[in-house]
């Protein structure tokens, strides 16, 4: 049975809040429970998942939290009930009055364990029975032994500036209810400096991303602090940064994994530190290139490839006549995969590297276009050539397979599949199995076949204006003597209809609602939206026939399953894909031939 260090969760509850961090490491204990505590997620504002673990000594119990970097810990099981560990780092807020322990690092000694001891809380401890916790517990069952005096901190933990003295706060630790901290911090980015004009003035803002070993936080200084920091903070370097406000963190804004954001302020302290040692320059977490198939459309990751062929600079011009350079690299990895990388604004004029460089990209956004491309955005990161081990390995393998071989691009990885196009008879399955088997739950797109009968149609809203540019299709505003179209910038007589339709149907096993587009709309009442909306004009009574005929019709269909939030609410929408009527002599010819199968033999 494994030793723990009998006495430390007492002294984590009675510590004063300047005491804790200076208690050391190497205390043993155990994890009574660990139960996953994440806020309600939004589509603006997706929240991380957060682990809150009950830790023993044997004789006492505390609660604390597990640093966000530790979660693989949780996902991989490699921690669980009752798991004996080490916890080497650790720190604590204090929120309302109330302390939160947290953990940021720690080695598991033994799994499987049964529960050692039976702690208390020391809430519950009569006031006679607590003790201090300066002194030092009479005995302990551990073999990792606790400090007999007090440590004093060390240089790296103080923070001298103006006679005031500070202990130096880990990223994961800072929250909006300290007021008295210092964060030591390397600038992994820095953006351009990005101004604005509305109805309530105009202003301008930059943002850097600061690291620590513990973790990653956004930070931004708006008007008078750009004057006063823009140039101060170097990418790279690193700093004793005081003084700022700690808020909740705009997700919308930010791919940076942190709850909080810090908002740089007037009296914000910047102080450049010489001493560098043990703050990483970047965190990389690299997926292949194969795996963005997996990756939901508008997420970000991070990819270090190599550039295989660079296109020529060009521009595009924004919704507000604004001309944005832009330039496309085609990147390519050891995974056989090759993707399309949009670079914009002065990293698009300014690239000119050579030959074929590797480059490790941080934080691109995964987009759609073609079947799966990436695009750098404003908070996004590269770095040619960098020296890091994926790098080494890229290099090399290019240079001695890669530049001969082929790559295979995602649309052509999406066509060969064919599921998202073709109706599968021999894959085909029935409603109620679909919705049990969550399909559509996960990050990716889930595709399937069904064949279903069209128990109703909801005619309300079943078409909307469209622009007639071929190729346009966006929604047009009636403006009185015509119908503009704010993308095309130019106003028609009248608009072409485009179908948007939902259908609730059924098989054997259950019902569900289907959404469809135009093709789909088409292929159910055989004739043009345009169509169906002059008759609905011309003769309300025709066009409840037409809807009535169209319900009882059988198709087969492709469908794709795919999480959507609406109104804070997540839920799984099945859209058509492709549906074609029921050719019965083709469905006879397949059953015969399935009787003639060994499956039926």
């Amino acid at each position: 049975m494994s030793q723990l260090s009998a006495g430390i969760c007492l002294r984590l509850h009675e510590a004063a809040p300047g005491d804790i961090e200076t208690l050391g490491s190497g205390y043993t204990v155990q994890l009574l429970s660990i139960k996953k505590v994440t806020p309600t997620a939004t589509a603006s504002n997706p929240a991380m998942d957060r682990f809150r673990i009950i830790i023993s000594d044997g004789v006492h119990f505390v609660q604390a939290m597990l640093a966000t970097q530790l979660n693989r810990l949780v996902y991989d099981n490699e921690i669980g009930k009752n798991t004996v560990a080490i916890i080497d780092k650790l720190t604590c807020n204090f929120v309302q009055d109330k302390r939160l322990i947290i953990i940021l690092d720690l080695r598991v000694v033994s799994t499987n364990e049964d529960k050692i001891g039976n702690p208390i809380s020391p809430v519950n401890l009569p006031a006679s029975e607590q003790v201090s916790a300066s002194p030092v517990p009479e005995a302990s069952t551990s073999n990792a032994s606790i400090p007999q005096t007090k440590p004093q901190p060390s240089r790296q933990n103080q923070a001298a500036k103006g006679g005031r003295q500070n202990s130096i706060y880990p990223i994961e630790g800072l929250s909006p209810y300290q007021n008295n901290w210092t964060i030591k911090a390397r600038v992994t980015q820095k953006s351009e400096i990005r101004t604005w004009s509305n109805q309530r003035g105009e202003g301008k803002l930059f943002n850097v991303t600061l690291m620590d070993e513990s973790g990653e936080i956004r930070a931004t200084g708006f008007n008078a602090v750009v004057d006063e920091l823009y140039e101060k903070l170097e990418e790279g370097k690193v700093y004793l940064i005081s003084k700022a406000r700690v808020n909740l963190a705009k997700k919308k804004f930010s791919n940076v994994q942190n709850d909080y954001e810090l908002s740089l302020e007037k009296h914000t302290e910047v102080e450049e530190c010489l001493e560098t040692s043990g703050l990483p320059m970047i965190k990389y977490n690299f997926i292949s290139l194969s795996e963005l198939e997996a990756q939901p459309k508008d997420s970000t990751c991070d990819v270090a490839a190599i550039v295989k062929e660079v296109g020529p600079l060009g521009e595009i011009v924004s919704k507000t006549n604004r001309t944005i350079p832009k330039r496309e690299l085609t990147i390519v990895d050891k995974s056989g995969f090759s993707v399309r990388l949009t670079l914009w604004g002065k990293q698009a004029e300014q690239y000119n590297s050579e030959g074929h460089p590797v480059i490790a990209f941080k934080g691109v956004k995964v987009g759609d276009f073609g079947g799966r491309s990436l695009s750098m955005i404003s908070t996004s990161m590269m770095s040619i050539d960098p020296d890091i081990d994926e790098s080494h390995l890229l290099r090399g393998w290019y240079d001695s397979i890669g530049v001969e071989q082929a790559f295979q691009s995602h649309s052509n990885a999406n066509s060969s599949m064919g599921m998202s196009t073709v109706f599968n008879r021999s894959e085909m399955r029935h409603l109620s199995d679909v919705k049990e088997s969550q399909l559509g739950m996960s990050d990716k797109t889930d595709f399937f076949s069904c064949r279903s009968t069209i128990m109703h149609i909801k005619g309300e809203n079943i078409s909307y204006p469209a622009c007639p540019t071929q190729g346009c299709n966006k929604k047009v505003t009636d403006i009185g003597d015509g119908w503009r179209c704010e993308k095309c910038e130019k106003t028609f007589e009248r608009p072409e209809h485009r179908y948007i339709i939902s259908l609730a149907v059924a098989d054997w096993s259950t019902q569900a609602w289907l959404q469809g587009f135009n093709d789909a709309g088409v292929a159910v009442f055989g004739k043009s939206a345009d169509d169906l909306m002059e008759i609905k004009e011309r003769d309300e009574a025709e066009y409840n026939t037409v809807m009535a005929k169209a319900s009882g019709a059988t198709f087969n269909f492709t469908c794709r399953a795919k999480q959507d939030t609406y109104n804070d609410q997540t839920r799984v929408r099945y859209g058509i894909v492709k549906l074609n009527p029921v050719d019965y002599r083709e469905e006879a010819k397949y059953l015969r031939d399935l009787l003639n199968s060994p499956w039926a033999q």
